[in-house]
């Protein structure tokens, strides 16, 4: 799978890659739910921030939160902090899809991050709380 994942971060980075191959593999590796990835897959994002690249962000953050689930929470609440000038539709709906999907584990998980030092990862965090399902 890390064949796969290399080939990804390459694809990301090629300007003249075709997009739909792109998403292809990176529904490919998600479905793998390769837990194994999620450290070098936190790392790509980090570098997909780093660079300003908003569509490896949203790419790379599906994948994420596919494979990591609530436990992935934290990175894609920090890299959706991150304003890179998008809309993040794709990856708001990743992190709704966590929380409305795995609500006790995902409110563990979000809670703690309402009191980040980044106050744009706690308003990331008290927005994703919003979409806990009511019980």
């Amino acid at each position: 799978m890390t064949d796969l994942l290399t080939r990804l971060t390459e694809m990301l980075d090629d300007l003249d890659a075709d997009v739909d191959e792109t998403i292809d593999l990176a529904d490919e590796i998600a479905a793998s739910g390769d837990a194994g990835l999620l450290p070098r897959l936190q790392a790509e994002l980090d570098r997909a921030l780093a660079e300003q690249n908003a569509y490896a962000r949203e790419l790379l953050g599906g994948v994420l939160a596919a494979i990591g689930g609530p436990d992935a929470l934290p990175a894609l609440l920090r890299a959706s902090s991150v304003d890179l000038g998008d809309d993040q539709d794709a990856l708001a709906t990743e992190i709704v899809d966590i929380v409305q999907s795995d609500p006790h584990t995902s409110r563990t998980v979000l809670q703690p991050l309402t009191e980040d030092d980044d106050l744009a990862v706690a308003n990331r965090a008290e927005w994703a709380l919003r979409f806990l399902p009511n019980t």
